[in-house]
């Protein structure tokens, strides 16, 4: 297997803004799983809220700083299906009248991965193994949440899954792990109360398995549940601890 020496964390903007120690977490279990790791620091949004808006040549702007951005790297890692998904399937719509650009966005699209499937497809990587474990420390029951993006774009199920069970968790399914959480990028602000309903059934729905933590890949469904649960403790209520897959693995074999 070819393992390049350096990958380049493409870090997406809600992680940067909003959640940093989902972005630390990511980098220590590359390096865990034998990485060294490049944070290029020029880099910004990849265009996706843009592109979904309809600014079609706002997002062609900032797909072209990414594709710049990153061109040295062999291989980009983002903790993010969804900004993978946008750089995988649609960098390359964006750039139909022009041949040289389509080209290097198929090329940028050939070597990102979504965090889970990076270790799994790409650097073969078996947590307890590295650490010279025959079992893991702890186990910890979760419940896994499939992305809109990473799930139906990306066709990313078992990787998440596979890393979990690795690590120590009990996966406790919910009965429609693949139902969307509201989130959807603007569609929350733009249709609240239909967005808060869909995170409320979500919730309800992971409740229902009894399990300890709710965990997902994709840090706009993070920040979209993380949110009503907020609201519903300030309110007097309980809700799950809801932690990013990075968080989950980093804290699983240290």
């Amino acid at each position: 297997m070819n393992r390049p020496k350096h990958v380049a964390l493409c870090v997406t903007c809600i992680v940067d803004q909003l959640m940093p120690e989902v972005g630390v977490a990511t980098v220590k279990v590359l390096r865990r799983a034998g990485y060294q790791v490049d944070f290029p620091a020029e880099q910004t949004c990849c265009g996706q809220p843009f592109y979904n808006s309809g600014f079609r040549g706002q997002a062609a702007s900032l797909a072209k700083r990414t594709i710049d951005i990153f061109e040295p790297y062999e291989a980009v890692v983002l903790p993010s299906g969804s900004c993978t998904g946008m750089i995988r399937a649609e960098y390359v719509h964006l750039f139909d009248d022009s041949p040289e650009w389509q080209e290097k966005a198929q090329k940028m699209a050939a070597k990102t991965f979504e965090l889970s499937e990076f270790l799994v497809q790409q650097a073969g990587w078996d947590p307890q193994e590295a650490r010279g474990l025959a079992k893991p420390n702890s186990t910890k029951s979760i419940t896994y949440h499939d992305s809109c993006h990473m799930n139906r774009i990306l066709g990313l199920q078992e990787e998440p899954r596979q890393l979990l069970n690795a690590v120590g968790c009990s996966l406790c399914e919910m009965e429609e792990s693949e139902r969307c959480c509201g989130f959807g990028g603007l569609f929350s602000l733009r249709m609240p109360e239909v967005s808060t309903a869909m995170t409320a059934e979500k919730l309800r729905q992971a409740a229902q398995t009894e399990a300890d933590t709710v965990v997902t890949a994709d840090p706009g469904c993070l920040m979209q549940m993380r949110q009503l649960t907020a609201d519903s403790s300030q309110a007097g209520g309980t809700g799950p601890d809801i932690k990013h897959l990075a968080s989950i693995l980093e804290e699983m074999t240290r």
